[in-house]
């Protein structure tokens, strides 16, 4: 029952000699102010067992001590776990109402050091915007930086920024605005004291350079390009958001070669990086960075593929597994609704579906959020090329219907071409919904004729429709993953009635879980090529294996 090491949500504490309250105090808080854990008392450094001692034995008086000394109270859950020696466990939730501090006003959080080992460490002042926006309980894109002045606003920068409502079809009505009501209604500003005072979105995305570099240091970006371990492009950008944003994309249109694509009689181009994927993706990075935080947006294109990396890990109640389903919520809600007003964030909020939808449509493999950290957020998408057949199903289904495939549909239909001949338990867990909602998808695809089942019941099986294997070694693919089961059910058709006297239609529905007529029929085939003999006529119909193989 006892962990063996320690981790960032494990520690342990030697209590030979009876451990200091201040101690159980400053680790609780650590935790806390974390992501929560457990704190042992009675074990070493090394995992070995030694024991709690006496004085922390009740773990409720512990727990209400702790509760009493901390500040918002932290409610711990303790007890003691036989082992070798009594060890007392103390549960730490994690703080989701704010900063824990000690009732001596002591501050402190749990992270990893180089080494891979966990250490608690005082957390300072300039961490506090970061750890509560973590939480989503500030807007750090929406403070005034107190000493700037409507003077630290670049003219051109603001003539720039509509231009970009108009080139991006964002909200026309800011275009008849004043440039002062147009910064009020962007958040771009604050009035304090009868005076327009710039906000942290206002000062990023047309403020001057010498502003950015005063008020919001951390602001910067990158973009590279290498070949192998050779560096072609490596440039630094320290520029108001909506001109580095233009020309990463300028630098991206670049380095992103495309390639034809046949689509009926018709050839299009498809560059390796989906070109509204890349913006959204790119405008996510700077929208949901962590302007707290010293770093920069780095992108970079490799032989392997795309990365873009931003720093400030996911928000609160944002994993790598529920990306797809959380409710949309920024790091910076100021900065993104202004992204979303003038054109260049996705209005719903939904970023992160286009940039899925952009490998989807064509076949690609899936963008990989796995390199993430609590940290920093790291997204790579894979260099491939499409896939013909996928992309050219998706399209004719998609001008068949009038609008697109939903995201869902697009990743079943994606799951189904790596993985054929899947039941809805198998593509529910490689898509991450519910077996419900998968199999919703699936009637529904089978219904437009893009995906085929097998089998009856629970033990359907289903795979891409007929329509994905136009070429010849595509054909084959398909008949091998269909025919294969027909050419085996003869054979353990033939086995179970070598085994026993007689079989019937039942049998063969037990044993294949197939339907009544196929099993009809499989048995009717096996008839007439002598292989099997029949017995009785009509509802008892009996099969007896002949002996000719």
């Amino acid at each position: 029952m006892l962990p063996k090491r320690e981790s960032l949500t494990i520690e342990f504490k030697s209590d030979k000699k009876g451990l200091s309250d201040a101690d159980i105090f400053d680790s609780v808080v650590a935790f806390a102010n974390t992501d929560g854990g457990d704190l042992y008392l009675g074990i070493e450094d090394s995992g070995e067992v030694t024991g709690v001692h006496n004085k922390h034995k009740d773990p409720t008086t512990v727990a209400a001590f702790v509760a009493n000394n901390t500040v918002p109270p932290v409610a711990v859950r303790a007890e003691i776990i036989e082992d070798i020696c009594p060890v007392l466990k103390i549960s730490v939730p994690k703080s989701c109402s704010g900063i824990v501090a000690t009732i001596s006003g002591k501050i402190q959080h749990r992270r990893i050091k180089a080494d891979g080992t966990p250490e608690n460490v005082p957390m300072y002042p300039n961490e506090f915007a970061t750890r509560l926006s973590d939480l989503r309980m500030l807007d750090y894109s929406s403070m005034p930086p107190l000493e700037s002045s409507i003077e630290d606003f670049d003219p051109l920068e603001v003539e720039h920024l509509r231009k970009v409502i108009l080139s991006y079809n964002g909200d026309k009505t800011l275009l008849e605005l004043s440039n002062e009501d147009l910064f009020k209604a962007l958040g771009l500003v604050r009035e304090l004291n009868g005076q327009l005072i710039p906000t942290i979105t206002g000062i990023l995305m047309v403020g001057r350079v010498s502003a950015i570099k005063t008020y919001i240091p951390t602001h910067s970006a990158s973009f590279q390009v290498l070949s192998g371990t050779n560096v072609k492009v490596n440039e630094d950008l320290c520029l108001p958001l909506l001109s580095t944003i233009e020309k990463i994309n300028t630098y991206m249109t670049a380095w992103n070669p495309e390639q034809e694509l046949e689509m009926g009689l018709f050839r299009i181009s498809v560059p390796d990086f989906n070109k509204r994927a890349f913006r959204e993706a790119l405008v996510n990075a700077f929208s949901h960075r962590d302007y707290s935080k010293m770093g920069r947006v780095r992108v970079s294109i490799s032989d392997e593929g795309l990365t873009l990396a931003n720093p400030g890990g996911f928000i609160e109640g944002v994993t790598i597994k529920n990306l797809l389903t959380a409710e949309p919520h920024g790091r910076n809600p100021q900065l993104a609704d202004a992204l979303k007003r003038v054109g260049l964030a996705e209005r719903t909020g939904r970023g992160i579906d286009r940039i899925y939808e952009g490998s989807l449509v064509y076949g690609n493999p899936l963008p990989d959020y796995g390199y993430s950290t609590s940290v920093t957020v790291s997204l790579f998408i894979p260099r491939s090329k499409p896939d013909p057949q996928l992309s050219k199903l998706v399209s004719d289904e998609q001008n068949r219907l009038g609008h697109p495939l939903s995201l869902n549909t697009l990743l079943v239909l994606n799951s189904l071409k790596d993985i054929p001949r899947s039941n809805v338990t198998q593509l529910a867990e490689a898509v991450n919904l519910s077996e419900i909602e998968t199999k919703t998808i699936l009637d529904t695809s089978i219904e437009y004729g893009i995906v085929d089942v097998y089998g009856s019941n629970r033990n359907r099986t289903y795979i891409l429709s007929p329509k994905v294997y136009s070429t010849r070694s595509r054909k084959i693919g398909y008949v091998r993953q269909v025919d294969i089961d027909e050419t085996r059910y003869f054979e353990l058709i033939l086995n179970l009635a070598k085994t026993n006297e007689f079989i019937s239609r039942v049998d063969v529905v037990q044993l294949l879980h197939v339907d009544g007529n196929k099993a009809y029929r499989l048995l009717k085939s096996l008839t007439e090529k002598g292989q099997l003999k029949l017995v009785n006529k009509g509802k008892y119909a009996k099969y007896q294996y002949s002996g000719n193989d």
